[in-house]
């Protein structure tokens, strides 16, 4: 093995562990992506508030139980990640914070957590492909990770980016050329304030490992020891015929301190594509065993090992530790034919991020909302990739699930909210919130935080009882196509519009 290599190998010893026992530093909360958390005393009784008149400004008189609320743009899907005393959400740029970026852009913003005022922002201009790779309006949709004094996340131009949680406050670090960069290529410098954020490194997935990324980059990078896992978006042409960079990876790992390419996945999936890869990957670290889990483009779960090897032309890429298949076999084939993709009863991916939970590993398969609803599938795996168990009177879902207490909780776009119970896979309960769900749903101080794209935010007991008597519902005035959070005792639910702080 290369000294690279082996230094990899070190690097997996340790992961990447929260900020603070309460804060929320990236998707999922920890490399586990389980969205549980340990926070307490959360608010259920709260009102959003009412908007002024016909404007989209609340009114602070109208709310109950807000501690602040943060003005998004008009579409908002990065879900919000909490460390240090800053909170970070993805969303546009129609409500734009600073007058020198106009137009459809797609935006970082970094809040102060104690009253939700803007420190900093980072607003990049679109890619110019329009649908096909950069979808009009989406916004920011990576969650990033942070550790320390930096955080990572993915650019809707494709890259993987490292940046500075002072942003320029503390002068330009790294990354030159940030005047440029945000301007646009073809257009004049930016004049840089403190109120703009600060790159350390770039690495542009497009340029560097010939991807071809399909509507929107939407992952929310990994952060494991010296490594950061993203998934790259690589995906199908505009018509939906072909994969234009079918050799690309679907997954790639850089070093996070300089953003050099460790390694890639290698396990052919560019040929086997069925839209794109807007998934997250997973960390498995239980009972000394560590390796790292690839929600696949082609419905299949992957695991790779954490030391990468050489190939035979000498690139360095993931080794595929297992595979299995979270279709059903009469998903894929009817009467030995093929059944099409983005039908009903057709096989579909990976979009929900995989999570860990007591050792096993839980997944769901869905597709693009724009395909409309049909059959899915939650399945439960263990450590050597065998199924523990499945349950295909799911339909496809988006959402990525949460467990705690021996209860595993995945909603599906439907809008039925299911609690398994996480060994066994018997259904405890079904909860209908009548309305799509794009989201998923938190797990914290005994209850079960979920949006829908009605506006409304459903609240259940996290128990494996149901009583739909005990069940609440908030509107908030706005879809909720993200995932509530908690860190450090307080509530964060982002409507497409705004970002509510929920506490006393």
């Amino acid at each position: 093995m290369s000294d690279r290599l082996l230094s990899v190998s070190f690097a997996f010893l340790a992961l990447a562990l929260p900020a603070a026992a309460q804060d929320w530093p990236m998707w999922g909360r920890d490399a586990s992506r389980n969205s549980a958390s340990p926070v307490t005393g959360l608010l259920s009784d709260f009102s959003p508030g009412e908007f002024k008149g016909t404007s989209d400004e609340i009114d602070p008189s109208t709310t109950k139980n807000i501690k602040w609320i943060a003005k998004l743009g008009s579409q908002s899907y990065g879900n919000p990640t909490i460390a240090g005393g800053k909170v970070f959400v993805g969303t546009n740029n129609d409500v734009p914070r600073d007058p020198k970026y106009t137009g459809d852009r797609c935006v970082l913003l970094c809040l102060d957590e104690k009253t939700g005022e803007m420190l900093w922002q980072i607003n990049i201009p679109k890619l110019g492909t329009g649908k096909v790779s950069d979808w009009e309006y989406l916004g920011m949709c990576s969650s990033p990770a942070v550790e320390g004094d930096r955080a990572w996340f993915l650019t809707n131009r494709c890259e993987v980016a490292c940046i500075d949680l002072k942003g320029l406050s503390d002068g330009n670090q790294g990354f030159q050329d940030e005047a440029k960069y945000y301007a646009g290529p073809g257009k004049p410098p930016v004049e840089l304030s403190e109120k703009d954020g600060d790159i350390l490194w770039l690495f542009n997935m497009i340029d560097e490992v010939g991807v071809f990324p399909h509507n929107i980059t939407a992952s929310s990078p990994l952060v494991a020891g010296d490594q950061v896992w993203a998934l790259t978006a690589n995906g199908v042409d505009y018509g939906h015929v072909e994969t234009p960079a079918p050799n690309a990876p679907s997954m790639i790992v850089l070093d996070k301190n300089t953003g050099a390419l460790i390694a890639e996945e290698a396990s052919g999936t560019g040929t086997r594509i069925f839209h794109s890869n807007w998934s997250s990957p997973a960390f498995y670290d239980h009972d000394g065993v560590r390796f790292g889990i690839f929600p696949g483009p082609d419905g299949v779960l992957y695991a790779y090992e954490t030391d990468p090897v050489l190939a035979d032309d000498g690139l360095a890429v993931l080794k595929e530790r297992w595979k299995v298949d979270l279709n059903p076999a009469h998903y894929r084939m009817k009467d030995g034919k093929p059944i099409k993709y983005a039908t009903r009863y057709g096989p579909s991916e990976i979009l929900g991020t995989p999570i860990v939970y007591d050792g096993l590993i839980y997944a769901v398969i869905g597709q693009d909302p724009e395909h409309g609803e049909g059959i899915g599938n939650a399945v439960c795996v263990d450590r050597d990739g065998k199924i523990v168990w499945s349950y295909d009177k799911i339909n496809r879902s988006l959402s990525t699930g949460a467990a705690a207490n021996g209860l595993y909780v995945v909603p599906d776009y439907s809008g039925f909210v299911y609690g398994f119970d996480a060994k066994t896979g018997a259904l405890h309960w079904r909860h209908d919130t009548k309305g799509h769900i794009w989201g998923s749903p938190l797990m914290a101080d005994g209850k079960i935080y979920i949006g829908n794209e009605d506006g409304y935010l459903t609240i259940l007991p996290a128990t494996k009882e149901y009583d739909k008597k005990s069940v609440i519902e908030i509107e908030m005035n706005a879809p909720v196509l993200s995932s509530p959070i908690a860190a450090n005792g307080v509530l964060y639910v982002a409507t497409h519009t705004h970002l509510f702080a929920i506490a006393k």
